[in-house]
């Protein structure tokens, strides 16, 4: 197959990251006026409560699935065997998932026809196959399949969803395109594979794998999900959930521009790391950190700037409390790109997912340990807290084991003119936050300027990352040679 460019690859999979983001983020405004709080709240709260049994519907098989795929895109046979092996696997976790969430929505004396609608999520996982193309780089395809599918959720929320009573009809949208938009990409599948002799299937040869990359799944998922989970058990509260729903997504948002490099960068590490070729992947490892300061830090810096401008229109009266939640989770941004880098693109790739499972463990038990204190004490505020240390303690303890293959200091130092960057960002955008009312327009004076700042910093610096990556788009467009 031809090489794919890592670019181009990038672009497709930040669309498609924001895309799964941007729907929600689109209705957002006019779903916390129509839901309210509490009815946000109570949607999160279920919803995290679902994502337990997709996460064992999916064990690791995804993060297996794409691995290995990137280590045979050149090999039609071996790819369709890798292929259908992983699948019916999945098939086999999403069923057993199923019926037993099914038997667990059954018993559900509250809110037990949210529970059964939201059955669909499983059965999305059932046809999930985006881990098949993202292995062989071919982040075009789930970007244009799955993008109609979203525009018709976002067209569907604004037909359907008209009262706090529709809660249900939400619910059902968000499943049902997702569901749509995964059984879609199978009509790609002739293209790429073969059929094969059932009786060569291996579904369950490679198991042990599965399972070492689901452990670090599981741990992830303490501090993805059990927030939103241990937020409502604790506080018993609808609108602090949905408070935190909230700032949660709009930071997850602007983390997935950030993160996106690693879901291209996986299947590229893991074919170089095939081949051998160990310097070529600590220089895309290098390349990754700076990114990741480059694109980070004026995001991370923006949002804390920018929340108390943003929040109040976006969101409507009731949310004075995201404010602090969105600058808190921010920094989520940093923390989380950073392990992204060493934990996803290098440990998992070089086939050393038992370090990234020991790092994930760490992080883990101190988000829940976090939780269990912060949260009674300061509820959706201290869960806020306990994300951002976890992923740091995350970030700290990746850095520490890969200090003889990728320097830290190199990796710190890649940073030095984005910080600078970034604090003439805040120096400059300090006083002009304090003389502007929250408004749409405002908000957008206040994104301009700082990204102008920002960006005027770095020319002023010469930094040759950001040099380069504008000559290239330059060089694209014609306007030089």
């Amino acid at each position: 197959m031809q090489r794919k460019n890592v670019k181009l690859n990038y672009i497709y999979n930040v669309a498609y990251q924001v895309l799964l983001l941007l729907m929600p983020l689109v209705v957002a405004p006019y779903l916390s006026r129509v839901l309210e709080p509490d009815g946000v709240g109570t949607a999160s709260y279920v919803e995290s409560v679902v994502a337990y049994f997709t996460l064992f519907a999916t064990m690791g098989i995804t993060t297996y699935g794409q691995r290995e795929i990137s280590y045979v895109q050149d090999d039609m046979e071996k790819r369709s065997q890798v292929f259908w092996n992983t699948k019916v696997l999945g098939f086999c976790t999403s069923a057993a998932a199923t019926a037993v969430y099914v038997v667990f929505a059954l018993l559900q004396k509250e809110r037990s026809t949210l529970y059964l609608i939201l059955t669909l999520n499983l059965v999305a996982v059932f046809f999930d196959i985006t881990w098949f193309f993202q292995g062989l780089e071919e982040f075009g395809k789930t970007v244009t399949r799955n993008a109609l599918f979203k525009l018709l959720q976002i067209a569907y929320i604004f037909l359907f969803v008209k009262t706090k009573e529709d809660l249900p009809l939400y619910v059902l949208g968000v499943g049902l395109f997702t569901a749509l938009g995964n059984l879609s990409l199978w009509a790609y599948l002739p293209r790429y594979i073969n059929r094969i002799d059932i009786r060569a299937l291996r579904p369950f040869r490679d198991i042990k794998v599965v399972w070492s990359l689901f452990i670090p799944t599981i741990a992830i998922q303490i501090y993805t999900v059990l927030d939103k989970t241990m937020i409502g058990l604790i506080t018993g509260s609808s609108f602090e959930n949905g408070y935190y729903e909230q700032a949660i997504k709009i930071a997850r948002m602007l983390l997935a521009v950030v993160t996106a490099l690693g879901t291209v960068m996986v299947p590229r590490v893991g074919n170089l790391f095939g081949k051998g070729e160990a310097f070529e992947v600590r220089r895309l490892m290098y390349r990754s950190y700076r990114f990741v300061w480059f694109l980070g830090i004026p995001l991370c810096f923006g949002v804390i700037m920018a929340a108390g401008n943003f929040v109040p229109w976006f969101f409507g009266p009731g949310y004075d409390k995201v404010v602090p939640l969105l600058q808190i989770l921010s920094l989520l941004i940093l923390a989380i790109g950073i392990n992204n880098v060493t934990g996803i693109q290098y440990f998992i790739p070089t086939k050393r997912q038992n370090l990234f499972t020991y790092t994930v463990i760490i992080g883990a038990c101190t988000n829940f340990v976090l939780n269990m204190i912060l949260i009674n004490r300061i509820q959706s505020i201290g869960a806020a807290i306990a994300s951002v240390a976890a992923e740091t303690v995350i970030a700290v303890v990746q850095l520490v084991i890969v200090r003889k293959e990728l320097s830290p200091g190199k990796i710190l130092s890649e940073g030095v003119h984005y910080y600078i960057a970034g604090a003439v960002m805040v120096l400059v955008l300090w006083p002009v936050c304090r003389r502007l009312s929250p408004s749409i327009f405002h908000t957008a004076v206040i994104v301009a300027v700082g990204a102008a700042v920002y960006f005027l910093t770095l020319l002023a610096e010469r930094d040759a990352f950001f040099l380069g990556n504008v000559k290239s788009v330059m060089r694209k467009l014609h306007i030089i040679r």
